[in-house]
C-alpha cells in the first residue's frame, strides 16, 4: 500500500509544513511540530453553497445595528465583563491552569441560567455524568432545565444539540472531542481547528450562546493553533495563585464589549464568589507604616484598584548580588534599580532586592514603576512611606516620571479608601478636577528625585 501524505503541523500556531525542523518559521517557537495527517479528498464537495443566500455590498449607513440579545448570568461582574451579558449566538474561549475553576464557574453560570426556564447543556467531555453530577451537587444546583451529556465525538454531540436546541451550551473542554473524520488524535492542531469551526457554525446557526473550555501550555498560553483564538467572539483568561484562594478572569478579546477587563473572584465552599471591592481584598492584611511597603494605584481594562507593592533589600552575602521579583516583569526591575543607581545616587549593585506585590496579583502596566521604585529606597533607607500615600507613574530611562492613563480613575479609587495623599507624574495632576484635590493632597512630580524629596527627604 502506498504510504500516506503526512505533514507536520506547529501546536502553537496552526503553520503547517511537508518537513519537520527544530522551530517554527511563523511564531518561532522550538519543539512544536506534530505529525498528522491531512483529511482526504472529499469529491462530493465539502462545502455546498446555497445560491438563494447571495452576498453583495451594502453601504455602511443603510445596515441596520441591530441590539445584542443578551442573557444574565447572574453574576453582575461577569456580566459587566462581557460587557452587559452573554450574548445569544456568541462563541466564548475560556482558558486556565487545570483546577482553576473553570468548571465550577460555568456550572455557576449554567445553574442561574437554568432558572430563568432557559435550556443549558453541558458537554462533559473529560468527566462522566456522575462526576458532574456530584460538583453540581456540591454547588447545590439542581434545576431541570439542565442538561449533562458525557460525549467525547462531535457527531453525536451535534445530533443531542439539534434535539434539545440549548439556549447555552457547555463544551469541557474543545481539547478532549474529536471528528472521526480526521485521522489525526483529539487535542490535535487539526481537531481543534475543526471544532471550533463547527461549534462557531452551530452557535451563529441556532443562536447558542457556546463555552468552549480550553488547556493553558506549560508557559501560560492557550494551548491550540492561534486560529482559535481568532474564530471565537470572546476570550477570557481565568488564572490566579492557588495559596491566595482568589482567581482572577480577564478579557483578552471582546467583540461585543470591553477588553483587558478583570472580575476577581474568592474560591468558597459553595464555589466562586465575586469580590466587588478589589482595593480592599489585596489591603486586609496590609502593615501600615511598614519600610518597604507602597501603595500602588493600578488599572486593569476600566476597572482601578489599589495593591501593595512590598520589597526587601539587604547586603549581598555573595559576589553576585540576587535580583528577585514576583507580580512585576523581572526586565522591568532590572531597568528601574539601574536608573535608582544612575539618576538618584543609590548604591544598590551590592545588595540584594526582593519585590513582591502583595497577594500574588500580576502586574505589568509601566504606571507601577514610581510606586515599586519607591518601595526598594524605602526598605533600603529603612524608612516608612506614610500610610496615607499611594504612589504611581512611569519612569523613563533618564529618571522622568511620564505620565499615564485614566489618572482620575486611580486618584478616585485612592480616595474613596481613605488615602490623603497622591504622588503622581506632573502632568496626570494639571487634568484633574478642583473637586478631587479637595479630597486629596496631589503632589506632581517631573523626575524621580522629585519624588524622593517628597516623599523621604
Amino acid at each position: 500500500m502506498a504510504k500516506g501524505k503526512v505533514i507536520w503541523a506547529c501546536k502553537e500556531c496552526g503553520h503547517t509544513q511537508l518537513k519537520w525542523s527544530g522551530s517554527c518559521s511563523a511564531c518561532q517557537r522550538w519543539n512544536t511540530f506534530i505529525e498528522e495527517t491531512p483529511p482526504q479528498e472529499d469529491t462530493g464537495g465539502r462545502f455546498v453553497v446555497d445560491s438563494s443566500k447571495k452576498a453583495k455590498p451594502y453601504r455602511v449607513k443603510e445596515v441596520q445595528a441591530l441590539p445584542f440579545q443578551r442573557l444574565h448570568s447572574g453574576m453582575k461582574e461577569f456580566d459587566r465583563l462581557l460587557g452587559g451579558g452573554i450574548v445569544s449566538g456568541s462563541l466564548t474561549l475560556i482558558a486556565g491552569d487545570p483546577g482553576i475553576g473553570k468548571s465550577t464557574l460555568l456550572l455557576q453560570i449554567s445553574d442561574a441560567i437554568a432558572s430563568q426556564n432557559l435550556t443549558v447543556l453541558y458537554i462533559a467531555g473529560e468527566e462522566s455524568v456522575e462526576q458532574t453530577a456530584l460538583r453540581a451537587r456540591r454547588l447545590g444546583i439542581e434545576s431541570d432545565h439542565l442538561f449533562i451529556l458525557s460525549e467525547t465525538q462531535f457527531g453525536e454531540i451535534k445530533m443531542h444539540i439539534e434535539s434539545i436546541r440549548p439556549q447555552v451550551l457547555i463544551v469541557d473542554s474543545v481539547q478532549i472531542l474529536y471528528k472521526p473524520e480526521l485521522s489525526s488524535m483529539p487535542g490535535s492542531v487539526s481537531q481543534v481547528r475543526e471544532l471550533a469551526m463547527e461549534f462557531m457554525h452551530l452557535s451563529k446557526k441556532l443562536g447558542i450562546a457556546t463555552f468552549l473550555i480550553g488547556h493553558v501550555t506549560k508557559s501560560g498560553e492557550i494551548a491550540g493553533p492561534r486560529v482559535l483564538e481568532h474564530i471565537v467572539d470572546v476570550v477570557l483568561d481565568f488564572e490566579g495563585d492557588r495559596h491566595h484562594g482568589y482567581r482572577l478572569l480577564r478579557a483578552v478579546k471582546n467583540r461585543f464589549g470591553p477588553t483587558e477587563d478583570i472580575v476577581l473572584f474568592q474560591m468558597s465552599e459553595k464555589g466562586l464568589v465575586e469580590v466587588e471591592n478589589p482595593s480592599a481584598f489585596f489591603l486586609q492584611e496590609r502593615r501600615k507604616e511598614h519600610a518597604g511597603s507602597v501603595i500602588i494605584p493600578t488599572l486593569e481594562g476600566s476597572r482601578a484598584f489599589l495593591i501593595e507593592a512590598q520589597s526587601l533589600v539587604g547586603a549581598t552575602a555573595f559576589s553576585t548580588s540576587t535580583r528577585k521579583c514576583a507580580g512585576i516583569d523581572p526586565n522591568r526591575l532590572a531597568l528601574l534599580l539601574a536608573v535608582i543607581e544612575k539618576k538618584a545616587g543609590y548604591q544598590l549593585h551590592h545588595c540584594d532586592v526582593f519585590v513582591s506585590l502583595a497577594g500574588g496579583v500580576k502586574i505589568y502596566e509601566p504606571a507601577v514603576d514610581l510606586g515599586i521604585a519607591i518601595a526598594v529606597l524605602s526598605s533600603f533607607c529603612t524608612r516608612s512611606i506614610d500610610a496615607g500615600t499611594v504612589i504611581f507613574g512611569e519612569i523613563g530611562l533618564g529618571g522622568e516620571v511620564r505620565s499615564v492613563s485614566k489618572a482620575e480613575h486611580r486618584v478616585k479609587e485612592a480616595a474613596s479608601h481613605g488615602f490623603t495623599r497622591c504622588i503622581l507624574p506632573k502632568k496626570n495632576g494639571k487634568g484633574l478636577s478642583e473637586e478631587l484635590r479637595a479630597k486629596i493632597e496631589i503632589i506632581g512630580v517631573d523626575t524621580i528625585e522629585e519624588a524622593i524629596d517628597a516623599l523621604m527627604r
